[in-house]
């Protein structure tokens, strides 16, 4: 015996987990960049908690409510949860996914209407 590494033998190389705090950092810069100051906001909101989490180098932008129901979903089922608002390049750095458009569009600090 002796312990498997992971995604050995069923496990999942990835497991949906909380960001770290470099991790964390790097989201919030990018997301001030857009949103400013309402970064707090996106966590902090009247109807729910909500926090970021890391699936397979995708950042998600998920309620603890949902969190906590996920957790009777086997995790090698598990594909996503919530809304994927970015991922993290190979080289580290954050890219914002076009997912995350409708949630930034709501924090916006520069907002731009087309009619057509």
């Amino acid at each position: 015996g002796g312990p498997r590494p992971p995604g050995a033998g069923g496990w999942p190389a990835a497991a949906m987990r909380p960001l770290t705090e470099p991790e964390l950092a790097k989201v919030f810069s990018k997301l001030h960049n857009f949103i400013g100051q309402h970064v707090k906001s996106l966590i902090d909101r009247p109807d729910e908690l909500y926090a970021f989490r890391l699936h397979k180098n995708k950042v998600y932008y998920v309620s603890e409510g949902l969190v906590r129901r996920a957790t009777s979903v086997a995790r090698e089922h598990l594909v996503s949860l919530g809304t994927c608002l970015g991922r993290f390049t190979k080289s580290g750095h954050f890219r914002l996914a076009i997912t995350s458009l409708e949630i930034l569009a709501a924090y916006a600090k520069h907002k731009v209407r087309a009619e057509g």
